[in-house]
């Protein structure tokens, strides 16, 4: 897929895709643009899509806030937090986006472009924001809610029944310790790119077996996402 530009007829793609007429499209162009894109092609005259992302991520925690609390009526506050906090998290939200399709639709640069993995999941879930304040921006806060919500809101009882919302670390934990009677120890084995960029990998074990690996942009985010694996690769 070439993400070095875009057509008004891809526009008009992504705008029945999104299933939004938009009057300024220039706002639905600057969402699905990314800083690098803009380094690498001066003549572009939109913005990049970080101010947008910034507005989307705050309509975005409101509409799927109103929801839970109205959807849950007898949980508690860190309980819905949680579940908030896997609904919208950069996995959920590039998936989401996948679905879509928005990764089509991508302007980024060369570089980037090449990038298959957790890095394109951060794109693509910044990108997914960034059109949620674009829609508010143009269209209001009822297009944006409904859009968010045909795109997020039939997850929430997946998230709640297998209990998602808990972090990957403590319910490979729980569960761990529920079947094999063994607490998952962590070990970081690389950690790679300039401080500012870095990739660690850290896999995790029962005893003396590797279960998993898993790969993030801190030691933490690798964690949880081998504990996600983890889970996965025991079919737990």
């Amino acid at each position: 897929m070439d993400h070095s530009f875009i057509t008004m007829e891809n526009l008009d793609k992504l705008e029945r895709i999104l299933e939004a007429s938009f009057s300024d499209k220039r706002l639905l162009l600057s969402a699905v643009t990314h800083r690098s894109y803009l380094n690498e092609h001066r003549e572009a005259t939109q913005d990049h899509n970080e101010r947008l992302e910034f507005l989307g991520d705050a309509v975005l925690e409101l509409v799927v806030t109103d929801y839970l609390y109205r959807k849950y009526p007898e949980k508690p506050e860190g309980e819905l937090t949680a579940v908030r906090a896997a609904l919208v998290n950069t996995v959920s939200l590039s998936e989401s986006a996948q679905k879509m399709g928005l990764n089509e639709f991508l302007l980024m640069s060369k570089g980037e472009a090449k990038d298959t993995g957790r890095a394109r999941q951060y794109i693509l879930a910044n990108a997914f924001e960034a059109v949620i304040g674009a829609i508010y921006l143009d269209l209001g806060y009822d297009e944006a809610r409904r859009f968010i919500g045909d795109q997020l809101f039939q997850k929430t009882d997946k998230i709640v029944e297998k209990r998602l919302w808990q972090d990957a670390k403590s319910r490979f934990q729980e569960l761990s310790q529920d079947k094999v009677s063994i607490t998952p120890t962590y070990e970081l084995i690389s950690q790679v790119g300039p401080d500012h960029d870095r990739t660690f990998t850290v896999g995790v074990y029962l005893r003396n077996d590797k279960i998993a690996e898993g790969q993030g942009r801190s030691k933490q985010e690798a964690e949880q996402d081998a504990a996600e694996n983890a889970i996965e690769a025991k079919e737990w």
